[in-house]
């Protein structure tokens, strides 16, 4: 009996077909200080790494990258933001500012130094951002705690970035949970800032699979990016260097009406 067309066409297609190729695993930066870095304690046990199990554990293929530098403040985390997060960074975990509080800098500098920091991420890199929020201790006044604890509010809106209102929620205060210095969390008081954090960390992790599917270039590897454009918000203003530097192609429709407009503005 004579091969049918059809069947050969169908064999030589299952022969050409090749298994599909997994996505890399998504990789998040923690920048933070000795909070996250792991201050005292087993680097296993450390922020990232504890929230890189629990992520994994969840299903999620990502990597967390532990970013902290014991003693940074704000202003330091906003030095080396530039080679902390490399260009294969897919979102950012910001936790700064506890050293700033300790410390009594004037709450307007570690503002100016946030406000710096998330433009890099958001505006120039097209960066999803999780900013982990701090209050300042209460013996320093109601003026200082209240010009310092609205820091990461404001910066969030802003900059259209997640926040975790305060990173040491159910840990600060509580000796059972931190270590001698009663500011640092031992391993057991990371792991129950993992446990309160981790629903705000697979939102960022559902955000950063959002803009990839809606089409939101990534930085890594890509030279002018294009950051998704939101009308009217805040990631608009980032994507006007990188809209400009590029010739604008017919019929191309991620020039919407209204990129048009913000171009022309």
């Amino acid at each position: 009996m004579p091969v049918q067309p059809l069947a050969v066409i169908f064999a030589v297609l299952a022969g050409l077909s090749t298994p599909a190729v997994a996505a890399d695993p998504l990789k998040l930066v923690v920048l933070g200080d000795s909070l996250t870095a792991g201050y005292g304690i087993d680097q296993n046990a450390s922020f990232p790494a504890q929230l890189e199990q629990a992520l994994n554990a969840r299903g999620h293929d990502v990597i967390i990258v532990n970013a902290g530098v014991s003693g940074d403040t704000a202003s330091d985390g906003l030095a080396r933001v530039d080679w902390s997060v490399d260009t294969e960074t897919d979102a950012v975990i910001v936790e700064l500012g506890a050293n700033d509080a300790l410390r009594g800098v004037d709450p307007t500098i570690t503002r100016d130094a946030l406000d710096q920091l998330l433009a890099r991420l958001v505006n120039d890199r097209g960066l999803p951002v999780l900013l982990a929020g701090m209050m300042a201790p209460r013996n320093l006044g109601a003026e200082y705690a209240e010009a310092f604890d609205t820091i990461y509010s404001d910066l969030a809106e802003h900059y259209d970035a997640l926040l975790y209102p305060f990173f040491l929620d159910g840990v600060a205060t509580r000796a059972d949970l931190n270590q001698a210095d009663g500011i640092h969390p031992s391993a057991e008081g990371v792991a129950v800032i993992v446990e309160r954090i981790l629903p705000s960390v697979e939102a960022l992790i559902e955000r950063i699979r959002v803009e990839k599917q809606t089409g939101a270039l990534h930085p890594a590897g890509q030279g002018s990016i294009l950051p998704m454009i939101r009308e009217g918000g805040p990631s608009c203003r980032g994507c006007l260097r990188a809209l400009k530097s590029l010739p604008k192609p017919a019929n191309d429709s991620r020039f919407s009406a209204a990129g048009s407009r913000a171009l022309a503005g």
